[in-house]
């Protein structure tokens, strides 16, 4: 069954939306600000790029996936889209990190 949930997101000087899509057993989950998203392991940020689309994957921290738009929050990132990179998002940082930055 298909469900989706958006949830506002108060970053350190703007909103973002967030989504959680729902594919039977696993979600699909993303923070989207006026400036680029940060996404789950699903995303293809390398593929964003290509559009000039500032774009960052993060995975979970302490637990085996994201299913919560609070997981991708607290998430570390793991690839950043040079689109994204100019605007100085890192690996290493937390998703709420990048999303500051975007």
């Amino acid at each position: 069954m298909f469900r989706l949930i958006h949830e506002i997101v108060q970053l350190g000087g703007k909103i973002a939306d967030g989504y959680v899509i729902g594919l039977g057993s696993v979600n699909l989950v993303n923070v989207v600000t006026d400036r680029g998203m940060v996404g789950c392991g699903a995303y293809d940020v390398s593929a964003l790029d290509r559009h000039g689309y500032p774009a960052a994957k993060a995975k979970a921290v302490g637990k085996s996936s994201i299913s919560t738009v609070s997981d991708l929050l607290e998430g570390q990132i793991v690839e950043v889209n040079s689109a994204a990179e100019r605007l100085g998002v890192e690996v290493g940082m937390s998703g709420r990190q990048a999303l500051d930055r975007l």
